[in-house]
């Protein structure tokens, strides 16, 4: 994949900024930097804490502090971010500090594997969602006035072609590394299939701008012949997340539609607690746990927020910067917990955030 840079530089060392952001972010960063510390085959890694967030905004006036951006680009060659707090109503000064971190380190791929634990119940799952994460509509140009039929409100939907390139060559890449993986592994569970992309998009009424996508993906699905090319317009695509999911693998999809579909996806395996995630660029990459900052639950002593999320973000995060084999005996050692029943109450156990930690390291 398209991340040399990264990863010579991780072999000298990992310097991973540390964003817990907002409510359980403070609790599942810690878990995941434990199993960082504990798991054998990466090099020395330091942890530098760093602001943003909801709650800072509440106490500073300042979402994302630039002093956050500029150590994350002069001193960090990764990141994990823990959740943060996104207000229904509009806060006047404040925008999310996770779009515009994606933005300022140019993480243009957002990446959620959703996977089944072999060995547990429900259905077989294991698709990878590869999200856009720079434009579409979360550029955030809106406006609204005030007409003789009352206020309208409008959004500019930016959708480019060398946007488009790129996470379409991301999510062929993916579908070419998960078939080496499983190929390696001899593994039998899971999408069992030739390597397979599957192009989201609207373009039977969005013409234009998903037209562009659509066009562009395909366009580089020329020079990856041995992947096969699928298109699932969104909303049948939703259908066939919920009635077919076995039949899914990798993803391409533009940025709200990723962001609808990969938390749909979560509820096929349980729990977002379960989800992790990856924000991905040519030089750098920050680590995400799908859900959000849990505020209802933050202050719950001992805690009882999910850390599994987390911890696969940070294996995750591991995977793309090279640590193959580190990142799968993460990926083992939770699975082992899972099948155990060693959960915290989301998923019907009755553990603490620490306990499942110390279940995932005893199996580490």
């Amino acid at each position: 994949m398209a991340m040399g840079a990264l990863r010579e530089s991780a072999k000298k060392g990992l310097r991973i900024g540390m964003i817990a952001g907002d409510g359980i972010g403070r609790i599942v960063l810690p878990a995941a930097q434990r199993v960082l510390e504990a798991v054998p085959g990466i090099p020395a890694t330091s942890f530098i804490p760093l602001d943003a967030g909801f709650e800072h905004f509440q106490k500073t006036g300042v979402a994302l502090p630039p002093k956050t951006v500029e150590t994350l680009k002069n001193e960090c060659n990764a990141a994990m971010f823990g959740a943060v707090s996104s207000p229904s109503n509009r806060v006047e000064g404040y925008s999310s500090p996770i779009v515009a971190l994606r933005k300022a380190m140019d993480l243009y791929a957002n990446v959620r594997p959703v996977k089944s634990v072999e060995g547990t119940e429900g259905r077989m799952v294991d698709m990878t969602i590869v999200r856009e994460n720079t434009e579409c509509l979360y550029i955030k140009q809106e406006t609204i006035e005030d007409t003789p039929q009352g206020k309208v409100a409008r959004a500019t939907r930016q959708i480019s072609e060398r946007a488009s390139t790129r996470i379409g060559k991301m999510s062929f890449e993916i579908a070419l590394a998960a078939a080496e993986v499983r190929k390696q592994r001899g593994s039998t569970y899971g999408w069992q299939g030739p390597p397979t992309v599957t192009i989201v998009h609207k373009s039977n009424v969005l013409s234009t701008t998903d037209g562009l996508f659509r066009e562009s993906v395909r366009a580089v699905a020329k020079a990856y012949p041995n992947v096969v090319v699928e298109e699932q317009i969104v909303d049948s695509l939703v259908y066939k997340l919920f009635r077919d999911p076995e039949k899914l693998s990798v993803l391409c999809c533009p940025n709200l539609y990723g962001d609808i579909v990969s938390d749909g996806g979560a509820a096929l395996v349980g729990s977002l607690g379960l989800v992790p995630s990856v924000n991905v660029g040519d030089s750098f990459i920050m680590g995400e746990p799908v859900h959000g900052s849990a505020p209802d639950i933050a202050d719950i002593v001992p805690s009882i927020a999910n850390p599994i999320a987390a911890i696969r973000s940070a294996a995750l995060m591991l995977e793309f910067m090279g640590f193959t084999e580190p990142a799968a005996k993460i990926y083992d050692a939770v699975d082992d917990a899972i099948r155990k029943g060693n959960v915290t109450p989301d998923l019907g156990g009755k553990l603490s955030t620490d306990e499942v930690t110390e279940a995932v390291l005893r199996a580490l």
